[in-house]
């Protein structure tokens, strides 16, 4: 189990979403969006953790959307952590910027493409952040143990193993549920990123996606068993300025994780009852 504030992930404890904007892109929308989901995750008594990328440094082409300037990103990432009194989740992509976030937030993530960068887990580690690692798209799950080795090896165990897809060919991900059950294997608390894991990647000069398999995805994985569940979600995805095609609508945010509930509940109940 991993705790974050008060929030516990895993040993069977109800699900944790995660979710926010992909990327910081403007006070307005972030402020406006971490309002919307803690309102709702307050009428659903969920836990909720708030995430949004101070920058993007994976993007497709060039000319894609990074970011507002790191300073005034982090600032606001901050204020949302106080003045909505949330714990936040941000990635980080090389080892300075550790330095950065470590003060304004409470979950350092490591992006899957990074997720075998041996420095940067190692500097992730040493943090005492609790530290997401993303599985690359290009690894086996059980591959995932030598990730949450390295950050372990610090004496850092507040570890979580996310799924968001395996490339299916060029320009398409899939998604084995089987990866859930192999990675909660290796000991650490599992998440479903169900809005990256319906990305086209890199489709001429930007990722597309298939929204319409979010809310399956995220439905079967939480009947597997996970622990949290990773969002990207928007007020208007059609404008967003990074991951425009695989962000969920706001307005469609809280039907979905009614149901979610419901299926977790039944599954960490069944769960208590199987191991009495």
């Amino acid at each position: 189990m991993v705790e974050v504030r008060n929030i516990k992930i895993g040993d069977n404890n109800p699900l944790v979403l995660i979710a926010g904007p992909c990327v910081v892109e403007s006070e307005e929308i972030i402020y406006k969006t971490a309002e919307e989901i803690k309102k709702i995750t307050v009428r659903l008594n969920i836990p909720f953790i708030f995430k949004s990328s101070f920058k993007k440094a994976n993007r497709t082409s060039l000319k894609s959307f990074t970011g507002l300037g790191d300073e005034d990103a982090i600032k606001i990432l901050s204020q949302v952590r106080t003045n909505f009194n949330l714990p936040v989740l941000t990635d980080i992509h090389k080892e300075d910027d550790i330095n950065l976030v470590a003060d304004s937030v409470d979950v350092i993530q490591i992006p899957a493409f990074l997720c075998r960068q041996t420095d940067l887990l190692l500097a992730a580690g040493k943090s005492g952040l609790v530290v997401n690692i993303k599985k690359g798209q290009f690894l086996a799950p059980e591959d995932m143990k030598h990730a949450a080795e390295k950050v372990a090896s610090t004496g850092n165990n507040k570890i979580l193993l996310t799924e968001r897809g395996t490339t299916f060919g060029y320009h398409n991900l899939v998604v084995d549920m089987r990866s859930l059950v192999i990675m909660k294997e290796i000991g650490y608390p599992v998440v479903m990123d169900a809005t990256h894991s319906v990305q086209l990647p890199s489709k001429e000069n930007i990722s597309g996606g298939e929204p319409r398999f979010i809310k399956p995805l995220a439905k079967a994985a939480t009947a597997v068993g996970i622990d949290a569940l990773f969002l990207e979600v928007h007020p208007n995805p059609k404008e967003a300025l990074s991951d425009a095609a695989s962000q969920l609508p706001l307005k469609e945010l809280e039907p979905l994780i009614s149901e979610i509930k419901a299926i977790d509940s039944l599954i960490k109940s069944s769960n208590k009852l199987n191991n009495k």
